[in-house]
């Protein structure tokens, strides 16, 4: 697992104290006022709304459109979603713009669930090159739903926090573990455990209560929603990184007056490169800040009550591989389809290096 030195992170923790300087300078003309709503994170503590969002697709549009274009945003949470309704949120025309991780919209859009399967990308760098390979792909069967992606991005290394010890992937063996998305299942099915299904604002209160033992997200995600308080260890191991994507209505987007549109695309794109830096620098400081590392966590809240870290050994990271190739994609192609497979090997697989059937 890559995760960014120190001295990088200490220098991109001052470059995100004022993230609105990220995005692009181009101004709108003036004309007629446009009115967006737009729904993008599951919970409004995460910094990928707070430190990106915020400041630069909403407030940043507003300032550079001289108030021409405004946004009103929210999250998953206060609209009472769990985030799997994003893509037939946008679809319907209840919201312009809509954040979504692929992999809990891939019910609906299947091939989405192949730019982040369990296993896939062992670092964000690859992540990036897959899921800016597949945008094309992926459109063209998201836009039978009216929507499309605009840009992807990421949220920190996901990895695995439990309420009792364990020292490696077997050790999870019969323990219930929250995932998200099928290939997640097919991961933790694999190595014995028990996958269950849960919204990630439900995810506190079910590690609580002890519903289930474990639960898979981002090292970042984890610390912004408290998980500390109700789990005592967590790995650094990353077994995927929950690539999400901007999506827009297709129908609204058509319809806006092209200047407009360049000027919401530039946006959402200055947008989504902010959010590939912040997921890379977040991935070690959300470590950090979950194992009480003050003078390391600069991004995430420090935790009242510090965490253990599992560290990764080389031989974990091989089975990951191992089953990435044996259990993982094949599944993902049985349920997507052959088609699905071809696609695979045609864009994922020359960055992967992992081909399809051999």
């Amino acid at each position: 697992m890559q995760f960014l030195t120190q001295a990088r992170l200490a220098m991109a923790a001052a470059l995100f104290a004022a993230p609105a300087a990220l995005a692009q300078t181009t101004t709108l003309p003036a004309g007629p006022p446009v009115r967006i709503v737009a729904v993008t994170q599951p919970l409004p503590t995460q910094p990928q709304y707070t430190r990106v969002d915020i400041p630069i697709l909403r407030d940043g549009m507003a300032a550079r459109s001289n108030g021409r274009v405004q946004v009103t945003l929210s999250t998953h949470a206060e609209r009472n979603l769990t985030g799997t309704e994003i893509v037939r949120l946008v679809r319907s025309g209840q919201a312009e713009i809509g954040g979504g991780t692929l992999t809990t919209l891939s019910g609906d859009v299947p091939i989405l669930d192949g730019v982040d399967l369990a296993g896939l990308s062992p670092d964000m760098a690859m992540a990036q090159r897959i899921a800016e390979a597949v945008i094309p792909v992926a459109n063209r069967d998201l836009e039978r739903f009216n929507t499309r992606i605009i840009a992807m991005f990421p949220y920190p290394a996901q990895v695995v926090f439990c309420r009792a010890p364990f020292a490696s992937l077997a050790d999870l063996r019969g323990r219930r573990v929250r995932t998200f998305g099928n290939s997640l299942v097919d991961f933790f099915t694999a190595i014995g455990a028990q996958p269950t299904s849960i919204g990630f604002p439900e995810v506190y209160s079910a590690l609580e209560r002890g519903v289930v033992d474990c639960a898979i997200t981002g090292s970042g995600s984890g610390a912004a929603a408290r998980w500390p308080e109700v789990t005592t260890h967590v790995s650094n191991l990353a077994l995927s990184w929950a690539v999400s994507g901007y999506f827009v209505n297709v129908t609204w987007w058509n319809r806006l007056d092209p200047a407009v549109r360049a000027f919401v695309e530039e946006t959402i794109k200055a947008t989504a490169a902010a959010q590939w830096e912040l997921g890379a620098l977040a991935s070690r400081d959300g470590i950090d800040c979950n194992i009480g590392k003050q003078a390391e966590c600069r991004i995430h809240n420090l935790a009242s009550r510090p965490m253990t870290e599992v560290v990764t050994s080389p031989a974990e990271i091989a089975r990951v591989r191992e089953i990435f190739g044996a259990t993982v994609l094949p599944g993902w192609v049985r349920r997507c389809g052959a088609r699905c497979g071809e696609i695979y090997n045609e864009v994922i697989a020359p960055i992967s290096g992992v081909r399809f059937g051999g």
